[in-house]
């Protein structure tokens, strides 16, 4: 297999849209159960930020040597100036709306000895002013990249996906989506949907075999207008469904230590390696390189082009 393409990485332009959010780490170490109630105690002794959602798959763009724009929803609020601070200096050009009807998406874990013993979320959906103001932003910068990739996780960024993927059909910019729910239908006439085995499932129904799998993808790429459907399932790697057929790639992880952010990465990977000229094929298989490195780090965590050659 050839080597990542590096350089034409370097120069391609890609525009993130999507639910962005901040994810929030307090460590600590526990040693003793409260007298209040049968709980840890855990004593803080590190804190720390990271970008989530589609910020973090704009982060692993900018990791892999790709500038990345990121577009997305954020409260006026403590988080929401930290994802932009944390942004910059991931060297992401973050075009964010700022919300004031909502909180910034924020989830909090408390880890102790390694483990999260605790998450605290905290998000509500977006109002249509917000979602009016994104999709006007991205109408004036859309024909500037070579790439777009819809990053959805239900929080409410991309309730009108179906006119953001209508403008870049009409700019003739490609369209990555990282789709959520079973209402796919909202996706149609993107170029590729990545939906993991559980969101194929719910989609398409339970398969019996492979032969079953590939009828009902094949059934769902062509109603949804499609160039290339690809499902990513864990230990089982990656199936890519296009007009050649069925192509499956074993998953590459040797030891999987976490497993959160993953699917952002084989999503930035997939859209550097696309924009790069790669054909579908070579650029699942980055994708898949790129998704069994980044399960052995902890957290949401970034892969690099050198990780990568």
């Amino acid at each position: 297999m050839m080597s990542f393409p590096v350089e034409r990485a370097g120069a391609v332009k890609i525009l993130v849209i999507g639910d962005v959010m901040l994810d929030r780490y307090w460590f600590g170490e526990v040693d003793r159960i409260s007298p209040e109630a049968p709980v840890p105690v855990v004593r803080v002794a590190r804190r720390e930020d990271r970008l989530g959602g589609a910020a973090n798959v704009a982060r692993n763009i900018c990791a892999l040597g790709a500038q990345a724009t990121l577009m997305g929803l954020v409260g006026a609020d403590e988080a929401g100036e930290r994802v932009a601070s944390l942004a910059r200096d991931e060297g992401i050009d973050a075009r964010l709306v700022v919300d004031a009807s909502m909180p910034t998406t924020l989830k909090m874990r408390v880890m102790g000895r390694q483990q999260q013993l605790l998450r605290v979320d905290f998000e509500e959906r977006p109002n249509d002013g917000g979602l009016d103001t994104l999709i006007q932003d991205m109408r004036s910068i859309v024909a500037g990249h070579d790439i777009v990739v819809l990053s959805d996780y239900a929080k409410g960024c991309l309730d009108r996906v179906q006119e953001l993927i209508k403008v870049c059909r009409e700019a003739g910019v490609p369209v990555l989506v990282d789709p959520k729910g079973h209402e796919y239908a909202r996706y149609t006439g993107a170029t590729m949907i990545t939906p993991n085995r559980l969101e194929m499932s719910q989609a398409v129904g339970a398969w019996n075999d492979e032969a079953d799998l590939e009828s009902r993808a094949q059934a769902l790429r062509a109603k949804l207008e499609l160039e290339a459907l690809l499902i990513t399932r864990s230990e089982q790697g990656m199936t890519l469904f296009s007009e050649q057929g069925r192509h499956h790639i074993d998953a590459q992880a040797h030891e999987v230590f976490d497993v959160s952010g993953a699917g952002d990465t084989v999503l930035a990977t997939l859209a550097v390696a696309r924009a790069a000229g790669l054909g579908w094929q070579s650029a699942v298989y980055w994708a898949n390189r790129a998704g069994g490195i980044v399960v052995g780090k902890l957290g949401t965590s970034v892969v690099t082009a050198g990780e990568l050659s």
